[in-house]
């Protein structure tokens, strides 16, 4: 069971939930989801857009990899290397609109950061799913 709950005293966000509440008996900690392809290449240099679909691809292939899906996700970190609030909002977008929407609905984090791990990265994100 995963209960997503909206606090009644907490601003009213649309798209997401402030609590998620799970009976789970087991948890995923996927590693930060980068925009690498199988082979370890950047896809999409500079290309905000490009890496966060290839992110939100490898979110769905590390979930179905461990038994998961996304509707499986009670917590999410989204990291953007930008300062940009237009560049947070768009990446949140593209990831709610995606085939992995589901994850972002739970309790979740949006970041604007400096840098990520790789060269030209501009987009990482932490899942945390439960397994019941």
């Amino acid at each position: 069971m995963i209960r997503r709950i909206k606090l009644p005293d907490l601003y009213q966000a649309p798209g997401y939930h402030h609590a998620t509440i799970t009976d789970a008996t087991q948890f995923v900690f996927l590693s930060g989801q980068s925009p690498l392809n199988a082979r370890g290449d950047l896809v999409g240099a500079g290309d905000l857009r490009a890496q966060t679909r290839q992110v939100a691809r490898n979110i769905a292939t590390a979930l179905a990899g461990v038994g998961a899906t996304a509707e499986d996700v009670v917590h999410a970190v989204i990291y953007v290397a930008s300062a940009d609030h237009g560049d947070l909002a768009g990446v949140s977008s593209m990831l709610r609109e995606s085939a992995v929407a589901a994850a972002f609905s739970s309790a979740s984090t949006l970041l604007g950061v400096a840098q990520l791990g790789h060269p030209g990265q501009l987009v990482e994100v932490d899942v945390t799913a439960a397994l019941t």
